[in-house]
C-alpha cells in the first residue's frame, strides 16, 4: 500500500484529530462486520445474505473515507490554500487524486 507523505512534516496536526475517537469506533464496527462476513462464508451462508453484509461493510468504510476527506479539505487543504503557492497546489492535487480513488 502506498503511503502519501505530507510535504511539510511536523508543520501541523492531522485534520481528523478532533474526530479520532469516532473514526476508530467506526473502523472497529467495520472490522466486526468483516469478521462476521468471514464467519458467514465459513458457515456456507446464502450468497445474497453475504453480499448484503459486504455492502454494509463497504458503506461503513466509505463513511470513514468521506469523514477523513472532509477533515482533510477543511483543515489541511484550507491551511495550504491560505499559505498559497506550491504547497497549495500540491495539497489540491493530492485531494483531487484521493477523490478520484474513492469514486473508482
Amino acid at each position: 500500500m502506498h503511503e502519501a507523505q505530507d510535504p511539510t512534516p511536523g508543520a501541523h496536526s492531522h485534520g481528523y484529530r478532533e474526530h479520532k475517537t469516532e473514526l476508530v469506533t467506526r473502523l472497529r464496527r467495520a472490522e466486526g462486520q468483516v469478521r462476521g462476513i468471514q464467519r458467514m462464508i465459513e458457515e456456507d451462508t446464502y450468497c445474497i445474505d453475504v453480499l448484503t453484509q459486504v455492502s454494509a461493510a463497504t458503506k461503513a468504510l466509505e463513511r470513514v473515507a468521506l469523514a477523513l476527506l472532509d477533515d482533510h479539505l477543511r483543515h489541511c487543504v484550507a491551511e495550504a490554500a491560505a499559505e498559497g503557492g506550491e504547497v497549495s497546489s500540491a495539497k489540491l492535487q493530492e485531494a483531487s487524486e484521493a477523490i478520484a480513488r474513492l469514486v473508482r
